[in-house]
Order: structure tokens, then C-alpha cells, then sequence
């Protein structure tokens, strides 16, 4: 197994394969969209498999998918099939918006991926568009019953955004009493290539109150060490709601997770500006040794907490989006 400075286990690697996207929500980068890298900026499908493997050998065993949208970046699926025959590799799993994934979905299930969390801000089709800034809705709600029709694990994913979809907390939490899924409804975090306040008015505990408010019966469910979610059931529902403190950080402590940027970034934590440049190494020519010692280093010197993380980024406030860290 694989180990940071403060004995948590890493096991999860998040790889997001593009900063481009097909919506422009509003949690995750400005109207007019961002600069979008150039193809020579982007880490190349081989230099990605290297890596998963190296880091599979490592220790990693979970690897997901983003973006930006990762179905907006060409031959993705090729990528996927051969991710799909490394060695040690136990889990893949996908984020997605939904709106070009429906008519992959029988090739994914037949890779193996099982898992795939699935972004849904509100169940209104004009909410949707106000959000995202496209009409792509039905898109979505279609991608989400092809999923459920394969029995793929879904997780729904809804940033609490005010002023925007509060209103919708409890029609997505009303999801659950019919239907297999997951509900989780995020803090909105400050990544969306702009100017954010990071004051927060609707935290995880003020989602809780809401939930709670409209099921008195509300109950918590145990969960993973390395969990994001805290986790509950509503009485006579098949899905469970969660909540994820992802501005509050309250799941830091037992945090398993690494990420890597389409230029190839490694961030060993969500807050921090980038840790190691994975791509220009690679470029430079370090074999594959030298390479994972450069890795075992950056992984022996993470940051204990997301707040630790963000004070050590000095003169550099968090404002980068979401599209170019990975979801």
C-alpha cells in the first residue's frame, strides 16, 4: 500500500483528461467559457496510461475519470479500453455532465466500469439552462435512465448553489424514494475561473437542517474512513442522500485521494496550486525509476488538511476552474 506523511492510505487517483466542457456552469467557470489549452498542452493518451500504471504499481487502485466534460475529448473510449487491461487496477469509474455519455454506456458497462457519478444541478428544464447556460436537460435525464436501465452505480451530484437551486433540494432528494441513486448535494467551492465570494451561506449544515426540516426521520448511515459524503437514508426511499463539505473540508483528515490536471499537474490535494509537473518531467525524458521516486516525494510531503493547503498557496488565492483541476 501506499502511504503519505500523515500514515492515510492513497488508493484513489482522480485523471481528468480535458479542461474542455459542452456546458459553462456557473460553479465551475466563467459565461464566456475559459482559454482553453492547446492539444501540445494537454497530456497525450500514452503519457496517461504511464502514469496509471506507475502509480497502480504504487499503490493506487481506484482511478476516475473527469474532466472538464471527458466526453467532449476525442478517442476516449480507446483510452478507456486500454486503461481497462492494467494490471492491479480495481475500480474505474467516470464523472460526467451526461450529455454526450448516453450511447456509450453499453461499451462502458462492457469494460467493467460500473460506477459513474453523474452531474444534476435541478430537475427544472429552465433552472438547468440558467445553471449551465445550455438547453441540454433531456440529454441528461436520458443518459441518467440508460445508466439505471444497465444497473450501473449512479451517484448524482448537485452543487447547493444560492439564489440558484436551493429550491431544488428536495425535489433531487425526492429522487430517492423511487429510484437506485445516490443524491449528493456539494458546497459550492470558489473554482470557477473568476472573481467568488467565499462566503457560504448554504453549508453542509444548513443542507442537513433542510433535509431534516422536510424528513424528521432522517437517519445517518456509517461510512468509509476515506469517505467525501455523510450519508443518510430517508425512511421508504431505495437511494440514500448525502452531503459533501467540500468548502468546509471536513472529511481532510482521512482524505485517499490525488489528482492529476489535463496538462498533467499532480495536486495531492484539491486546495493546493499544483505540486508537480508530471508532464514536463515525462517530456524531459525521466524513465520510469526516477520518476517514481519524484512521485513517492511529492506523496511524503502532502499537506495535512485542505486549509493547510491553501495557506501555503501565499500570494496566490484559489481561483482557478474547475475544468482545469478536474472534478
Amino acid at each position: 500500500m501506499l502511504f503519505d506523511n500523515h500514515g492515510r492510505p492513497l488508493e484513489y487517483l482522480r485523471l481528468a483528461v480535458t479542461d474542455r466542457c459542452n456546458l459553462r456552469c456557473h460553479y465551475c467557470m466563467p459565461e464566456h467559457g475559459l482559454e482553453w489549452l492547446s492539444r501540445s498542452e494537454l497530456l497525450r493518451y500514452e503519457e496517461m496510461l504511464r502514469l496509471c500504471r506507475l502509480l497502480v504499481e504504487l499503490g493506487i487502485r481506484k482511478i476516475r475519470i473527469t474532466g472538464g466534460e471527458p466526453f467532449v475529448r476525442k478517442d476516449l473510449m480507446v483510452f478507456l479500453r486500454e486503461l481497462s487491461r492494467l494490471d492491479g487496477l480495481q475500480e474505474i469509474a467516470l464523472t460526467t455532465n451526461g450529455v454526450a455519455t448516453g450511447a456509450f454506456v453499453p461499451e462502458l458497462k462492457a469494460l467493467g466500469i460500473r460506477s459513474v457519478n453523474l452531474s444534476l444541478d435541478t430537475l427544472d428544464r429552465e433552472r438547468f439552462f440558467q445553471i449551465t447556460r445550455r438547453d441540454e436537460q433531456p440529454a441528461v435525464l436520458n443518459t441518467l435512465e440508460q445508466l439505471l436501465r444497465s444497473d450501473f452505480s449512479v451517484k448524482i451530484n448537485a452543487v447547493v448553489m444560492d439564489g440558484l437551486n436551493t429550491d431544488d433540494l428536495i425535489p433531487l432528494a425526492e429522487m430517492t424514494r423511487d429510484l437506485p441513486v445516490d443524491v449528493r448535494f456539494i458546497e459550492e467551492m470558489p473554482f470557477n475561473g473568476g472573481d467568488h465570494t467565499t462566503t457560504l451561506r448554504w453549508n453542509h449544515r444548513r443542507i442537513l437542517d433542510t433535509l431534516q426540516q422536510q424528513w424528521p426521520g432522517l437517519t445517518a448511515l456509517p461510512s468509509s474512513p476515506a469517505a467525501t459524503a455523510s450519508e443518510y437514508l430517508i425512511p421508504g426511499h431505495r437511494g440514500k442522500v448525502g452531503i459533501i463539505a467540500a468548502w468546509s473540508r471536513t472529511f481532510c483528515g482521512t482524505c485517499n485521494r490525488i489528482r492529476v490536471t489535463p496538462q498533467g499537474m499532480l495536486k495531492t490535494c484539491l486546495y493546493d496550486n499544483g505540486v508537480l509537473n508530471l508532464r514536463d518531467l515525462m517530456r524531459e525524458g525521466l524513465d520510469d525509476e526516477a520518476l517514481r521516486e519524484r512521485l513517492l516525494l511529492a506523496f511524503h510531503s502532502r499537506h495535512k488538511d485542505g486549509w493547510a493547503a491553501e495557506n501555503a498557496r501565499q500570494n496566490d488565492p484559489v481561483h482557478e476552474s474547475m475544468a482545469t483541476i478536474g472534478g
